[in-house]
């Protein structure tokens, strides 16, 4: 199912800036080098992650591809490697991009993320974001929707991470924001577990199953 790239081009600067304002919270700064709820991932290395996001789409939106487009953000998770390569081992995690970016300290960060931010939304409100955005870590590309989709997944998915890990509450989304995101998680699941798992979670307590769509 691809997405259609307008409700997309509104909703992800919303997405980001919220993500923005839960990195910029004291707690966050103030935990910077503790362990996150994510294995082997600092706290800082789980806000440069979420702010990374940003980051992203300020720099591929306006860059031009011609690699092979996916149909759908679907298509990006079922393909992509590190969904059925499992939690990532201990030095994998070490040498990553976020625990590098990390070491630059909540400052950097923060400048990082709101100058990505503003970026993205001017590409986005002039018309300068392409309509196929190249994804060459994985050696595809999607629509520009699609591409949004993934982002602003990701920023609803580790928004929680990062609030949890940090003991604060984790950030509302606004409807535009979420329900996408909540309608791709709920296809992964499916596709993953099965319709009759994602049934009795929802449905029946008492006979709830692992419906994680990763």
């Amino acid at each position: 199912m691809s997405r259609p790239a307008d409700a997309l081009d509104a909703s992800f600067p919303v997405a980001a800036s919220i993500a923005l304002d839960l990195i910029r919270r004291p707690e966050v700064s103030e935990q910077w080098s503790l362990p996150s709820v994510l294995p082997h991932l600092s706290i800082g290395g789980l806000a440069c992650h979420l702010g990374r996001q940003a980051v992203r789409v300020a720099e591929l939106l306006p860059t031009p591809s011609d690699l092979p487009v996916l149909e759908s953000a679907d298509n990006h998770y079922e393909r992509a490697a590190w969904v059925s390569e499992g939690t990532p081992d201990e030095a994998s995690v070490a040498a990553s991009d976020d625990e590098a970016d990390a070491t630059r300290g909540p400052a950097a960060l923060h400048a990082r993320s709101a100058a990505a931010l503003e970026e993205a939304g001017i590409l986005l409100a002039r018309g300068a974001a392409g309509d196929v955005v190249p994804i060459p870590w994985q050696g595809w590309a999607l629509r520009r929707g699609d591409f949004l989709l993934t982002r602003q997944l990701e920023i609803v998915v580790h928004s929680d991470d990062l609030a949890v890990s940090v003991g604060v509450p984790t950030p509302e989304f606004p409807a535009e924001v979420f329900d996408p995101v909540r309608d791709l998680l709920v296809r992964l699941a499916v596709r993953r577990r099965g319709q009759s798992a994602l049934i009795s979670a929802l449905s029946r307590s008492e006979r709830a199953q692992d419906i994680s769509a990763f």
